[in-house]
């Protein structure tokens, strides 16, 4: 258009005015004539940073992961008296891209290995409002087809680990040939230089027993458990909030009727199979079950309260009124307690869950001390008159109301 009314003769100051140019912008485009505008690119301009870019490349070609702080003392050591921002921003510029790490998924043959953890929950209970519990839930999942078994325990303790392992084993009807732990303290030890991984003995006793091989999973590698420890979050979610329980049996009641018709008749997003299904086709390559029953044993010695009864766990077991001394032995295996008196067994009680609850067998000391009345009739003194035959716990629950009284 500027060459155009150029050449019809308008003046160069004309132009400039009618397009709101500059007079000498005008003079140069006419100069030019038709030939494109080239725009080269800008010199770089010198920074108190450039003579120091070559070292910062050849650091970060060696080393992509450097942070500007470290680099700044670097040259600043050189001779560098720039800013911190200058390096920070050059560094954010000319870093090396990191190749991406992406998970690696790997997936087990059927039968070969199971995930073992325990989850943390905290509950009140219908049956005491006013208490806040906390519960733990030990959880099994088979790793080809995600089959789960949990049940939830009061304590994170040696007898409850074992105590799942077999129910879980009874409920799968199998075995499978390894199972992967955490590093938690019932099952794994520590770790010695020169002899690996060091198991719980009694861990070992029931994996011997069973024919399965413990495995301990890295430390501070939770990933390598990702298919016992994302299920938790399901059962938190799916089954856990917003419901209420009467008690810890009422929980695992509960609890297993939610993994026969939800988590295990669920669609598996991962598989692409339903979970109970694909175990049906799993169970066949789990490890027999032993003919015997596993029955390991703690041992430990207790001193009997003055009511007759045992403490084990946070929970009272009775005695039999013939025991006489105040400290017994203490057998406790999987799924029961057995109090032993100079070797001979004298007291087998089924392992109580929970905290702060009483088992007492009939005809135990503990027993017949609820069954003393308030007031003993004594017979009454007569002359010549005979004494009548009665039983050794009748004499006792009168010795016992007589020290109650302070009869001396």
């Amino acid at each position: 258009m500027i060459l155009d009314l150029h050449r019809q003769g308008m003046s160069i100051s004309a132009i400039a005015r009618q397009n709101g140019m500059d007079r000498k912008t005008v003079s140069r485009l006419i100069k030019r004539g038709l030939e494109p505008p080239c725009y080269g690119p800008r010199l770089p301009r010198k920074t108190c940073l450039s003579d120091y870019e070559s070292f910062l490349r050849e650091r970060l070609a060696q080393y992509p992961e450097l942070n500007a702080t470290k680099l700044l003392r670097e040259i600043k050591a050189i001779g560098f008296e720039g800013s911190y921002s200058s390096v920070r921003d050059f560094v954010r510029s000319s870093r090396p891209p990191i190749l991406q790490q992406y998970e690696r998924r790997f997936e087990t043959p059927a039968g070969k290995q199971a995930q073992v953890d325990f989850a943390y929950f905290r509950t009140v209970f219908d049956d005491e409002p006013d208490v806040e519990r906390v519960v733990w839930l030990f959880s099994i999942v088979l790793g080809h087809s995600r089959f789960m078994w949990g049940r939830f325990v009061a304590h994170q303790d040696l007898q409850s680990v074992l105590r799942c392992h077999i129910e879980a084993f009874e409920a799968m009807g199998g075995v499978p040939c390894e199972i992967l732990y955490d590093r938690m303290k019932t099952a794994v030890l520590g770790e010695v230089d020169d002899k690996g991984i060091v198991y719980n003995g009694k861990l070992l006793a029931l994996a011997s027993h069973y024919g399965f091989l413990p495995k301990a999973c890295k430390p501070y590698r939770a990933k390598t458990k990702g298919k016992v420890e994302r299920p938790f979050r399901y059962v938190r979610e799916d089954f856990f909030l917003g419901e209420k329980f009467r008690n810890l049996d009422d929980l695992n009641a509960r609890l297993q009727y939610w993994l026969g018709t939800v988590a295990n008749a669920r669609y598996h997003a991962t598989t692409q199979r339903i979970v109970s299904e694909h175990f049906a086709e799993e169970k066949p390559k789990l490890l027999r079950l032993p003919a015997g029953t596993f029955t390991a044993v703690l041992q430990f010695e207790r001193r009997i309260t003055k009511d007759g009864m045992v403490s084990v766990a946070g929970n009272l077991y009775s005695v039999p009124d013939s025991t006489r001394r105040r400290t017994v032995d203490v057998h406790s295996t999987a799924r029961n307690i057995q109090i032993i008196e100079n070797g001979q067994v004298v007291a087998v009680h089924e392992v109580i869950e929970g905290r702060g609850q009483r088992r007492v067998l009939h005809g135990h000391r503990a027993a017949s001390a609820r069954a003393i009345p308030e007031e003993i009739p004594l017979p009454p003194e007569t002359d010549g008159a005979s004494v009548s035959t009665r039983s050794l716990a009748f004499y006792g629950a009168v010795g016992q109301r007589l020290a109650e009284v302070g009869v001396q």
